[in-house]
């Protein structure tokens, strides 16, 4: 299938032809502001598609919104109607079209110039008014207020906030490219207005609490609930505006003579993820939990690990090495120890159900000897 992108080198464009080139089935075309006219009707010929994006949103005069959201539109749909051409059209308008404003005019004309073309060639338009769309390789201080965020904050630069009350709503790029995709492989007959979901809500001090959130995460290590949603989506975004140089950050190593610990990832309600060395024939832990639980997962050497039983002093133990992956967990009530039985350093990945509190440890100190 050939489809033709205009405006390919914009935000939706990039992601559109980047989604497009995953698929082998597809052959894309491009319309940029360096092609004429001409290029465009000779594009136009050769697709089976075209989804129309090319637009501009903050132009340095008023009248280009008139000759590129309009005048571009109505060219093109000029053309399609002189060749009686019902090649299926995809385009995206605004939330704004029909809005007291030159934007939102022009956008609503562009939409008119599609309907009468749907209507006099039976060609199949999808018109899709987009709210705020977010995403990765959007351009901030233009028409996105995540992308100036998140460029902000990860830059260090103060965010400036007018209405913090305000509400946005938002619809997150992968969701809008996987819509126009749908809508290529089938094409609405006539003319229809094609929604995207989901779409989000949020103020913008909510915004921006949530971006700072992610920034600190680098500090205090706590993670966000980034699993599902608005907040998987922002964060993915957010990521996107780093900087090569900024796609590390480091560590504490807490050292001493049996090795070393490293506190890697914590979240606010499941806990926090570690690691620990051990030098040969050392032992750490000897300690129990009421509540706590923990899980231990050998990556390097082997071990062995003892339990005994704080008030009935029953005992246990078990052989582990790296070579057969397997959890080792504490149980409350519990004393436990780790030995490095190996000759040489042991690593061990450590998951515990709660952030460790100087205040509240939950950590007693015992011997596993009674």
């Amino acid at each position: 299938m050939k489809v033709l992108i205009t405006g390919a080198n914009g935000f939706i464009g990039r992601n559109l032809r980047t989604r497009l080139a995953e698929d082998g089935s597809y052959e894309v075309d491009q319309f940029t502001r360096s092609d004429s006219l001409e290029n465009l009707f000779q594009k136009v010929r050769n697709a089976d598609r075209i989804v129309h994006l090319a637009g501009v949103n903050r132009p340095e005069n008023m009248e280009a919104f008139d000759e590129v959201n309009r005048g571009l539109t109505s060219a093109l749909c000029d053309f399609m109607a002189s060749g009686n051409l019902d090649t299926p059209v995809i385009y995206t308008s605004s939330i704004q079209a029909g809005s007291d404003n030159p934007y939102s005019a022009s956008k609503l004309a562009a939409e008119k110039s599609l309907i009468a073309l749907s209507d006099e060639c039976s060609t199949p338009v999808s018109l899709f008014r987009l709210p705020n769309v977010f995403g990765k390789w959007c351009r901030p201080d233009y028409n996105s207020v995540v992308a100036t965020f998140c460029h902000r904050i990860v830059h260090g630069i103060p965010v400036d906030i007018h209405d913090p009350d305000k509400v946005i709503n938002l619809v997150y790029i992968d969701d809008v490219i996987s819509k126009f995709i749908e809508v290529l492989k089938s094409p609405h007959e006539g003319c229809e207005f094609v929604g995207v979901e989901p779409v989000y809500n949020i103020t913008l001090v909510e915004l921006a609490d949530m971006l700072a959130r992610y920034h600190d995460s680098r500090n205090n290590l706590i993670t966000e609930d980034v699993g599902s949603g608005l907040q998987r989506a922002l964060y993915a975004t957010y990521l996107s505006y780093l900087e090569p140089d900024n796609f590390s950050y480091g560590l504490t190593a807490h050292k001493d003579e049996r090795g070393a610990f490293v506190e890697f990832l914590k979240t606010r309600n499941s806990g926090q993820v570690s690691y620990f060395t051990a030098r040969p024939g050392v032992t750490r832990g000897g300690h129990y939990h009421h509540t706590k639980n923990e899980k231990f997962l050998i990556v390097q050497g082997e071990a062995l690990f003892k339990f005994r039983h704080v008030e009935t002093g029953d005992y246990h133990q078990l052989k582990v090495c790296a070579d057969t992956p397997q959890v080792v967990e504490t149980v409350p009530g519990w004393v436990h120890d780790i030995t490095n039985t190996g000759s040489g350093d042991l690593v061990v990945l450590l998951w515990a159900n709660e952030i460790f509190d100087d205040a509240s440890p939950d950590t007693i100190g015992a011997s596993l000897d009674g």
